[in-house]
């Protein structure tokens, strides 16, 4: 079985990028079906539903060469910042038409 190791990214009710840990979640060979009743999607597998929190990158990996797992491992995207003041919408050299 294979684990993907990675960080998830925040959600829209967070402001701050603290607290976030790297996961461990294995990916499911058996393709997943169907429920006939309940008409939810699921499978035989419950592996897929574990997930294991670390607090870096190294410990994760480390995890996963201990126990023997196979992983992928995913790098988080670096933010691209916008540097901004509340001055530049007053500016003269402002190039948009100001909307208000």
């Amino acid at each position: 079985m294979r684990a993907r190791i990675y960080m998830p990214p925040k959600s829209a009710m967070q402001s701050g990028r603290a607290g976030r840990e790297w996961v461990l979640h294995y990916d499911s060979d058996a393709p997943e079906r169907a429920d006939r009743l309940m008409g939810w999607i699921g499978g035989g597998d419950t592996q897929s539903q574990v997930h294991l929190y670390f607090a870096t990158k190294e410990e994760a990996i480390a995890y996963a060469e201990r126990n023997g797992i196979q992983y992928d491992l995913e790098l988080p995207r670096e933010r691209k910042l916008k540097i901004k003041a509340y001055a530049d919408n007053f500016s003269y050299r402002r190039n948009e038409n100001w909307t208000h």
